[in-house]
């Protein structure tokens, strides 16, 4: 046998060399973004455009930013032109897009409205993007190599503004994801420059709530807004926006969440108004077209809109929970932060970035400078530096010569000998030397500001407040509070019509609206079974089904979908989970809890229990010891108020009795009250209303006080009512 090439490692080490380096490298290299506000994908594919002069100018073909991009960045053609699209300004995926683009783009609040191929779209970059990429060329961000080592690409971008909490931002990496919600530039910027000033300021006072491209309003929530604010995680929730046209009693969605799309909200729609659990909708259509968003539903004329609308935002997408999770990459690491800590981060970005552009500005000021210093000290003396060159016999001494003679440094002479001779006129001098006082002023400035970080934090605020007067826009989406929400009640929101509900010998149900009686009235039932109770409420009532097993299940009949006559209907072991050998014996039904229930067992036992025992503020589907167990049920039924009761023991006596007789019991299992007297060996064989008991002669078989042996029945009552002659 061949040796095994086999060796053991562990799990752990494993993981460490193989696993985590893949890990590392997507939470890096690809999902999280970072203190600029982007991801690598977006960087690389916005740095392209800008070195391709996209900045200004007119727009180009997509495809041709898309081949160009690939130079950074080593994917698909499609990959790059998906970031591509989310970042235009026709997809309105951001509040402030970076790309200005033309052709179709599809719509972030539309999952079908697929955009067109990028050999037929055109872009450039937004003028915003001056705010993105401004300084870059001044040694204020690090420059690394591409994936081949041809070309160079920033690590970050110097934004002049907070853009990772202006710009949203999703993504999933392995182990860790982030989901960034988009703030109002002009509130994020005025938040900053308030920071900046005071690092304990009230961050709700400038930041109220976040903002989306798409609109809505927000439902706002002290708590889930001070955990957002606080921790980086949280919750907001979202609604749509809509307009009822009276007229033609439609309700007009124009706003909607920016978690989801209108296709996801029609089909939730449809699939409710099909279930029956949405009858007041007669038709929903999607009417989106250049003038924007909208979703038309058509209601009945007599519905009310505002309660149609609250069971749409309790039941579909048109109400929605945007997850925050504050997740970015600061120094190369994953760290979730409050609002307080992502500016503490930004502003320690941004001042590095401010302080390089000075330092950069100080730097080539200061070099000029130096040239004019020396040429001052030329222009002294003219004539001697005309000398020096016209008697220097060779070319490579001339540098030399006015150095010594000027007493300068060899770039300083250099810069004088270059100057050409038309330039040596009065007007050129004065020129020189104004120059040389300003830029002296000028280091002056720049070298107190490198000294003092207050005058870095006065150029910070500055900037922010331009950003904010050229690019802020009033908030899309609408902040509602808790006193704005008109709070309907749960049973206001439920449709009410009047209805029928059958059970039948089988175990099945049906709840179908009288509407759809009148038109077919026979019912469809399986062979051999039959219905056993037919009850008239309403959709807003409760129904209560009781099983052998002494359990009670309810359910609120608007949670049941409507059939048809012609249908079988709901199996009743399925729609209510009953176990293997449980059936439903009885079902009734209920608005209010008033009335009682009557329960008759064959040891010749009646319990009488208030309806309102079974009533729950838990609103509970199932309740178990709903009658008691240590008697064989005989007959159980509802009753408004006391009915008379016709007992029949051994098949042989009869009881008349009323069941006021009977003590009310409040405990659901209660064992009652005796009804029948027995001898040995007799059982109670059968139970009925008066009304349903065939006899010449009811009286003959009254009791007026119970328990009663009752009376003999006659052989004519017996075959009546087809009761057997022996037991």
């Amino acid at each position: 046998m061949a040796a095994s090439n086999v060796t053991e490692q562990k799990i752990t080490d494993t993981l460490e060399l193989n696993y985590m380096p893949y890990a590392m490298s997507v939470i890096v290299s690809r999902a999280i973004p970072e203190i600029d506000g982007f991801k690598p994908a977006h960087r690389k594919l916005l740095y392209t455009m800008y070195k391709m002069g996209l900045l200004t100018g007119g727009r180009i073909k997509s495809a041709d930013v898309v081949g160009q991009t690939m130079r950074l960045n080593p994917h698909g053609d499609g990959a790059i032109y998906e970031t591509l699209v989310r970042l235009t300004r026709g997809n309105a995926a951001l509040l402030h897009p970076f790309i200005d683009s033309k052709g179709n783009f599809g719509k972030q609040y539309s999952r079908d409205m697929a955009y067109a191929a990028s050999r037929y779209t055109e872009v450039k970059l937004d003028a915003m993007c001056g705010e993105i990429f401004c300084d870059i060329d001044k040694n204020t961000v690090d420059f690394i190599d591409n994936y081949n080592s041809t070309m160079k690409e920033p690590v970050l971008f110097p934004t002049r503004f907070p853009n990772l909490l202006v710009t949203p931002n999703q993504g999933i990496a392995v182990g860790m994801a982030s989901n960034v919600a988009s703030f109002n530039l002009t509130e994020v910027c005025s938040l900053t420059a308030a920071y900046i000033k005071n690092p304990d300021c009230d961050i709700k006072k400038y930041l109220p709530a976040p903002d989306f491209s798409t609109g809505g309003q927000i439902l706002y929530n002290d708590k889930d807004i001070d955990n957002i604010y606080e921790n980086g995680r949280g919750g907001v929730r979202i609604r749509a926006k809509y307009r009822y046209d009276e007229k033609n009693s439609l309700i007009e969605v124009y706003e909607i969440p920016y978690t989801t799309t209108i296709e996801a909200i029609i089909d939730k729609i449809v699939i409710l108004v099909k279930s029956g659990k949405l009858r007041d909708i007669n038709d929903v259509r999607d009417e989106t077209d250049l003038k924007g968003l909208k979703i038309t539903i058509d209601i009945r004329k007599n519905a009310n809109p505002q309660h149609v609308m609250h069971r749409l935002f309790a039941s579909t997408p048109l109400s929605d929970t945007f997850s925050c999770n504050f997740n970015f990459l600061i120094g190369g690491k994953p760290r979730t932060m409050g609002i307080r800590e992502i500016l503490a981060e930004w502003v320690k970005f941004r001042t590095g970035v401010v302080s390089k552009t000075v330092a950069y500005d100080l730097a080539k000021k200061e070099e000029r400078l130096h040239l004019l210093v020396g040429l001052a000290k030329i222009l002294l003396d003219i004539d001697k530096a005309i000398s020096i060159v016209r008697n220097t016999t060779e070319e490579s001494r001339v540098i030399p010569n006015l150095m010594k003679g000027f007493g300068i440094d060899e770039i300083q002479a250099d810069f004088v000998a270059e100057i050409k001779l038309r330039n040596l006129n009065k007007q050129y001098i004065l020129k020189q030397v104004n120059e040389r006082e300003n830029l002296e002023k000028e280091v002056a400035e720049l070298r107190d500001i490198l000294a003092n970080p207050a005058k870095i934090n006065e150029i910070i605020i500055k900037q922010l407040k331009e950003i904010s007067k050229k690019y802020g826009k009033p908030r899309l989406t609408e902040i509602v509070t808790d006193e704005e929400i008109v709070e309907i009640p749960d049973d206001d929101l439920i449709q009410d019509y009047p209805l029928k509900i059958f059970f039948t010998k089988h175990n099945y149900f049906k709840k179908i609206p009288l509407t759809s009686l009148r038109s077919f009235s026979e019912q469809n039932l399986k062979e051999d079974d039959s219905v056993l109770s037919e009850i008239e409420t309403t959709n807003k009532s409760d129904i209560i089904f009781f099983s052998t097993k002494q359990n009670a299940y309810k359910l609120r009949a608007h949670e049941i979908a409507d059939s048809k006559a012609s249908s079988m209907g709901d199996y009743l072991p399925n729609l209510l989970s009953l176990a293997e050998d449980e059936q439903i014996c009885f079902v009734t039904a209920t608005t209010d809890y008033s009335g009682i229930l009557i329960f008759v067992f064959d040891n010749g036992k009646i319990a009488k229990i208030p309806l309102s025992s079974y009533q729950t503020k838990m609103n509970r589907k199932k309740l178990v010891n709903a009658y008691t167990d240590k008697a064989n049920l005989v007959f159980i039924d509802f009753a408004g108020e006391d009915c008379d009761l016709v007992a029949i023991r051994d098949n042989d006596k009869a009881v008349l009795f009323n069941t006021s007789l009977a003590e009310q019991k409040a405990t659901r299992n209660s064992i009652g009250v005796q009804a029948v007297s027995f001898k040995k060996n007799s059982v109670l064989t059968g139970c009925t209303r008066r009304e349903n008991f065939i006899c010449g002669d009811a009286e003959y078989y009254r009791a007026d006080k119970i328990p009663s042996a009752g009376h003999f029945i006659s052989d004519a009552d017996k075959r009546a009512n087809k009761i057997p002659r022996d037991v």
